[in-house]
């Protein structure tokens, strides 16, 4: 599990929009979201809080990328369905969430299953996890995490 302080690992996205981010030296602040699926309520008004404030992040200095374990061809859809400005990444292999500790145990209706974490890393250009915010709820976030970035941290 990651935690603020650590470094990100080395490890590489490919992303929506063609380009490939290695978060252990992003060169510039990233944030990187975490969630469950594409196209569901709270998924698609997180994607659009990014979006909304896309171009006040790129202001900032940072990039904005939302990770889940959907296929590259789901996010296109999703991304084109809802106008999109943030780029996505696929996980289909894990190997990010397991990294950063978003894949973990849930229940529901007392059933349990795996499952991914709802979760936000503000990384610095030079790969430190700068924040960490876990159990994330969606109203409100997105802006929050901007103050992080305009405040450095």
């Amino acid at each position: 599990m990651i935690n603020e302080g650590d470094r990100a690992p080395a490890l590489e996205a490919a992303t929506s929009d063609g380009e490939a981010v290695n978060l252990a030296a992003p060169g510039k602040p990233m944030v990187l979201y975490f969630y469950p699926k594409d196209d569901t309520s709270g998924c698609t008004r997180e994607a659009q809080d990014f979006t909304a404030l896309a171009a006040d992040f790129a202001r900032a200095g940072a990039k904005v990328v939302g990770v889940s374990r959907d296929p590259m061809k789901k996010h296109d859809k999703f991304i084109a369905k809802y106008d999109l400005k943030v780029p996505l990444a696929s996980d289909e292999d894990g190997a990010i969430s397991n990294a950063f500790g978003t894949w973990v145990e849930k229940s529901m209706y007392g059933r349990k299953y795996m499952g991914m974490e709802r979760s936000t890393f503000l990384i610095g250009g030079d790969g430190r996890v700068l924040r960490a915010w876990r159990k994330v709820k969606v109203p409100g976030h997105a802006e929050e995490v901007l103050k992080a970035v305009k405040a450095g941290s």
